[in-house]
C-alpha cells in the first residue's frame, strides 16, 4: 500500500539537499530499475504496478503510479535506491572531468559515453549537477551502475594526480592532428563559459575538434556531442597503438 509518508519521501528526493540527506535517490521504469537491482546499489523501496521484479515490492495502482512519478508517462515503477559511499579514484588509464557541467541531460549523455567508451571514473566539480538528480538517472539508461562517479575539488584534484591534462578550447590544435595518450584527464568544461580560468592553468594540451561547414557559423558544440568525439578520438587512437 502506498502511504502519505512514501509519498512525501519520493516527492522531497526531487531536491538535492533532501537526496543528501536521506542518502536516497529515484529511479524510474522496468529497464533502468531492473539495471540498477543487478548492480551494487542497494534497495531501498521499489513500487510497482506488477509483480515483474525479483525483489520485495509494494504493489499499487496506476493511479499511485502517477502521484509519485516525475514522468509524464508514467512507466510500471518507481523504485528508491541508496546512495552508495564513494569509491576511491583511481588515476590510471584515462579519466574524465567535468567543470561545472550543469545540464542533467548533458551529465546523463556523459555517463552513458563513458560506460560505452570504457571510462571508468567520471571525476565531477562540486557545481556539476548532481548524478542522482531524477533527470540525470534516467538520461544514463542505466550505465550510473557501472561508471565510478565522484564530486571533488576539480582543481585540487588534477594537482594531486600530477598527469597529462587534456582542455577541450575552440582554440585548440585540431584533435585529429594530434598522438593522443592512453592516460590522463580529459577535463569538459561548462556549457556556457567552457572550462573555468583556474582548471585550464593547469592544462598541459589545449585540443579542439575543428568546424567543417562552409559557413562555419555554429559557435560550438554541445559538451555531449563533443564528449563523444574527443573520446572516439582517444580511443580509436589506442586501438591503432
Amino acid at each position: 500500500m502506498l502511504t502519505k509518508n512514501h509519498i512525501k519521501l519520493i516527492a522531497s528526493l526531487g531536491q538535492k539537499k533532501f537526496r543528501m540527506q536521506h542518502q536516497l535517490f529515484v529511479v524510474e521504469g522496468i529497464k533502468g530499475i531492473q539495471e540498477f537491482l543487478n548492480s551494487h546499489f542497494e534497495l531501498y523501496q521499489l513500487f510497482s504496478t506488477e509483480a515483474i521484479f525479483n525483489a520485495e515490492t509494494i504493489l499499487i495502482s496506476e493511479k499511485d503510479l502517477l502521484k509519485i512519478s516525475s514522468l509524464k508517462t508514467p512507466n510500471t515503477a518507481v523504485a528508491v535506491f541508496r546512495i552508495p559511499k564513494q569509491n576511491e579514484i583511481v588515476s590510471n588509464g584515462l579519466i574524465l572531468a567535468l567543470d561545472d557541467v550543469r545540464d542533467p541531460g548533458n551529465l546523463g549523455t556523459i555517463i552513458r559515453l563513458c560506460d560505452w567508451f570504457g571510462i571508468k571514473d567520471l571525476i565531477c566539480s562540486k557545481a556539476t549537477v548532481d548524478c542522482y538528480n531524477s533527470k540525470v538517472v534516467q538520461a544514463t539508461m542505466g550505465s550510473l551502475t557501472r561508471v565510478n562517479v565522484q564530486y571533488t575539488d576539480l582543481n585540487d584534484f588534477i594537482k594531486i594526480t600530477k598527469t597529462e591534462v587534456f582542455g577541450t578550447f575552440m582554440d585548440g590544435d585540431t584533435i585529429y592532428n594530434e598522438i593522443l595518450s592512453d592516460t590522463g584527464i580529459i577535463v569538459m568544461g561548462n556549457e556556457a563559459n567552457g572550462i573555468s580560468e583556474a582548471i585550464e592553468k593547469q592544462v598541459t594540451k589545449r585540443l579542439s575538434i575543428p568546424r567543417f561547414g562552409n559557413l562555419q557559423a555554429t559557435e560550438s558544440l554541445n559538451v555531449a556531442t563533443a564528449t563523444a568525439v574527443v573520446l572516439s578520438e582517444f580511443k580509436r587512437m589506442s586501438t591503432e597503438k
